[in-house]
């Protein structure tokens, strides 16, 4: 493969771990992930030992280099069983160090989420906990296909905060077929009242490849119009911010001084670097993924193979588009007089317009995106690419 060089690329300080193991493949996911109950765990670690060397290798590094973020997803991580985090970090300790304000995250599902488990990974160094709870709603988590019920949600985070877990973030999806008859704004409004320090909520989408993409293309599922959709994230987004929540970022939902670190670092064009069968890197200015499927990325990794599938430099466009593209998908937004306003209408036009529409507002010198303004941040955006293209 012709890749970019990252010769002389400073070492990343955020790190992700994909972990691409399910016990069960929910029947509207699109991540790279491999049904297995038993995890092999060691054949895992040894070609992320393997991915690692790789990297250190074609950029120069040298060993060890700072680690700020970790997030270990998947997947489901709490397959992994007792011992897999601090094998997980006696892998990581051999390229990178850190301190105690390292950021570690690690994804999990309520029904693998025991309490040794909790105890385990507080004591490997994993200090934020993300749960992939998705629903309070039994009739909606049998239709998701879920392994969990809203009981065992509950006692999930029970078990979390009993092992010393206060940094804990939930998954919710919203944007369900109508006739599933959810109550999704008493499901936020009980969400809030968890008082867990951060939720990210998801809009289901039929992606092709999935089990769901085939049963809305076939008719048999039919999913909500832009109305009900965009109806129930503002109703999210109300509630959450009544809560005390600030709204930080696109789909994500934080208690004020518990904002993600790890996605911050990627939404503000920071380096990071991407390890395990699918993941991405962003490195020097250029973009980088992994062979996708777990069968092709351990392959790989035996027979001494590169475990890139792809690379490209981005093109001074492309990383004009994207910079706008990641300000305006946060609360920070872009200074009210950067040059993307005005590349071809008078200085302030667009975000006048787009705020007389309720899509935008202004303050300390920066325009950013209202709720409203998200809902609708790619046809946005995309103006502000053609404009950028003038």
């Amino acid at each position: 493969m012709n890749e970019p060089s990252v010769a002389g690329v400073a070492a990343p300080a955020s790190l992700y771990v994909h972990f691409p193991f399910c016990e069960h493949r929910c029947h509207y996911c699109d991540f790279s992930v491999f049904r297995a109950r038993q995890p092999p765990l060691d054949e895992w670690l040894g070609a992320l030992d393997v991915d690692l060397c790789q990297w250190f290798e074609v950029a120069g590094w040298s060993r060890p280099q700072l680690l700020e973020t970790l997030f270990v997803g998947g997947g489901t991580p709490s397959l992994m069983g007792t011992s897999g985090m601090r094998r997980v970090r006696a892998l990581i300790e051999k390229w990178f160090e850190w301190d105690a304000t390292l950021e570690w995250t690690a994804e999990s599902n309520p029904a693998s989420l025991t309490g040794e488990l909790c105890e385990r990974w507080r004591d490997a160094g994993v200090s934020r906990l993300s749960v992939g709870v998705q629903s309070f709603d039994d009739a909606v988590l049998r239709w998701l296909g879920r392994l969990h019920d809203a009981a065992g949600a509950q006692a999930a985070l029970t078990r979390a905060r009993a092992a010393g877990f206060e940094n804990i973030n939930l998954d919710l999806i919203f944007g369900l077929p109508a006739d599933l008859d959810r109550d999704w704004e008493a499901e936020v409004r009980a969400t809030a009242n968890l008082a867990v320090t951060h939720v990210s909520t998801y809009g289901l989408t039929a992606e092709p490849r999935t089990a769901l993409g085939k049963w809305v293309k076939s008719g048999r599922v039919r999913m909500p119009d832009d109305d009900s959709y965009g109806g129930e994230y503002l109703a999210a987004a109300a509630a959450l911010s009544d809560a005390g929540y600030v709204h930080y970022e696109v789909s994500n939902f934080a208690k004020p001084a518990h904002e993600c670190r790890h996605n911050w670092q990627c939404w503000e064009g920071a380096p990071y670097l991407g390890l395990g069968p699918s993941a991405n890197s962003y490195l020097g200015g250029c973009r980088f993924w992994n062979v996708y499927g777990w069968e092709a990325y351990r392959k790989a990794a035996r027979e001494g193979g590169s475990l890139r599938e792809g690379g490209e430099r981005l093109t001074p466009d492309q990383s004009a588009l994207e910079r706008v593209w990641l300000a305006l998908r946060t609360r920070s937004g872009l200074p009210i007089d950067d040059p993307v306003w005005g590349a071809s209408a008078e200085q302030g036009a667009i975000p006048q317009v787009w705020a007389e529409a309720g899509w935008l507002v202004s303050a300390g010198g920066r325009a950013r995106l209202t709720p409203e303004g998200w809902l609708r941040m790619d046809a946005l955006v995309a103006e502000l690419g053609w404009r950028l293209e003038e």
